[in-house]
């Protein structure tokens, strides 16, 4: 039985009408907007929000990683050979790192808090106990060295003391002295005459279970953008160490958490306490982790490149005007006075010079290179791998003769791998997030595709009205016999 004229037209019209609204609704970009507002506003700093349960203390785990560089040839290296390395490691650490004294300001635009460190040390997951002797450079004497090299009186009386002593320029400790501390003589010895120095020394001495000091946050509630951003660090809301506006400003968060909703094209800011210095990353690659999408930002070589390369970089060079190149960043400013050099691990993005300098240096962008993927939707991180190196300042100081005749030398010490991957649980609720995100935004799509559909039909049904009656009569004898 024909269908009649009218139901057939209503099938057009609703054609017509299904693809006009998921055509507009695709063009206006509704449903992604409507589905980034809810996000916006539900990704903040307030008690009881998955968001800020994450920040206060991230549910994923959270390893550090230690590299060493052994020396093997220290008798060359007073001689003025290159020295040469071997890489031990890792020595792995499990992190934890809650937020504490936490306080709510402002109406809950601010929150004030402190992030406690605590390293615990995974056996299993590192290549050999904490009691791994390691031969490196003698930091408390070339941070000795440096300090009094412009008193030859004091020079003197010192490097007297270090040949009667045996110290020289390089040393064997643990790997756990050399990070968490061991009582050096000749800081031991100095403490005679300056009873306020510390005569422990240890790379990350009064790092575990200790705080890098106090942070004000923007909770986001008022800017979805200021999402977790530091406001001040220890009560200033600038650095002081360098020699520029530019290079003392702190900005963006402490590289834990990002706002919500980022795009391709954004710079992501992060403040450093590490490194005492702001910096920031730029989108690389689309990435997935655990299926759930995301973005990779990474510091460009600008970041670290010398002032001819990037004039912005200027302020970094302490005192004024003494750069060392790219690659580089000399924290001594911010470390006591100790000649600590910062860098990418085996100079990763540095000039060549400084990797050919030290045998052993093989720099990998894919295991050197810091890195972090992030969902745009949600700002959370999916994976991250913070990945610094120290190294330190080594050159002939002529009032000691324990420098023989080293050549002056960018010396790396050790480089360590800060990371972690989303967890299970935090994933699968990613996950859900996810397919809530495709089907919200595939709507206008639908609309579009059962819009063709319904065409597709109301085509076929005004063809079979067009039939001429003269045929259908035609073939009703065949159907009857």
């Amino acid at each position: 039985m024909p269908l009649k004229p009218w139901c057939v037209y209503c099938v057009g019209a609703s054609s017509l009408l299904t693809l006009i609204i998921g055509i507009s609704l695709a063009l206006s970009n509704v449903f992604p907007g409507f589905l980034q507002s809810r996000v916006k506003t539900e990704v903040v700093l307030k008690n009881g929000t998955e968001a800020f349960e994450a920040w206060a203390d991230p549910p994923a785990p959270i390893y550090m990683q230690f590299y060493f560089f052994n020396l093997t040839n220290p008798g060359e290296v007073l001689d003025g050979e290159r020295p040469a390395v071997v890489e031990y490691g890792p020595y792995t650490y499990r992190e934890y790192r809650p937020m504490e004294e936490v306080v709510f300001q402002e109406n809950g635009t601010r929150v004030s808090a402190v992030n406690r460190k605590t390293y615990i040390f995974q056996r299993d997951m590192s290549r050999g106990p904490e009691s791994d002797l390691i031969r490196t450079i003698n930091i408390p004497a070339m941070t000795v060295m440096e300090r009094f090299k412009d008193n030859a009186v004091l020079a003197n009386l010192i490097s007297a003391y270090m040949r009667s002593a045996g110290i020289g320029l390089f040393s064997t400790h643990t790997v756990g002295e050399l990070l968490w501390g061991y009582e050096d003589g000749l800081l031991k010895a100095l403490k005679v005459l300056q009873p306020e120095l510390d005569d422990v020394f240890g790379l990350f001495y009064k790092s575990n279970a200790s705080n890098d000091g106090e942070y004000m946050f923007f909770t986001g509630q008022q800017n979805y953008k200021d999402f977790a951003r530091v406001d001040t660090w220890n009560g200033k809301s600038s650095l002081d160490w360098w020699t520029s506006d530019e290079c003392n400003s702190i900005n963006g968060t402490n590289g834990a958490s990002f706002h919500p909703v980022i795009s391709k094209n954004e710079v992501l800011y992060m403040f450093s306490s590490d490194l005492c210095r702001s910096l920031y990353a730029v989108y690389t690659d689309d990435v997935a982790v655990k299926g759930i999408p995301g973005y990779r930002f990474s510091p460009p070589f600008e970041v670290f490149a010398n002032l001819t390369l990037n004039p912005a970089n200027a302020g970094f060079c302490v005192p004024a005007g003494n750069c060392l190149g790219s690659g580089l960043l000399n924290v001594s400013a911010c470390k006591q006075g100790a000649p600590i050099i910062m860098s990418s691990p085996h100079f990763y993005q540095a000039d060549e010079k400084f990797v050919q300098d030290v045998f052993g240096m093989r720099p990998k962008k894919d295991d050197h290179q810091t890195a972090i993927d992030i969902n745009p939707l949600t700002g959370f991180i999916l994976q991250a791998a913070k990945r610094l190196q120290i190294n330190v300042y080594v050159k002939k100081v002529p009032d000691f003769s324990e420098t023989g005749n080293v050549r002056t030398v960018v010396f790396p010490v050790v480089h360590l791998n800060e990371s972690v991957v989303i967890d299970d649980a935090s994933a699968k609720k990613l996950q859900l997030i996810v397919v809530e995100k495709n089907v919200v935004e595939n709507i206008p799509f639908m609309l579009i595709g059962v819009g063709i559909l319904l065409g597709a039909i109301f085509m076929f049904l005004m063809c079979r009205q067009n039939v001429p009656e003269s045929t259908v009569a035609e073939r009703q004898p065949l159907l009857s016999s």
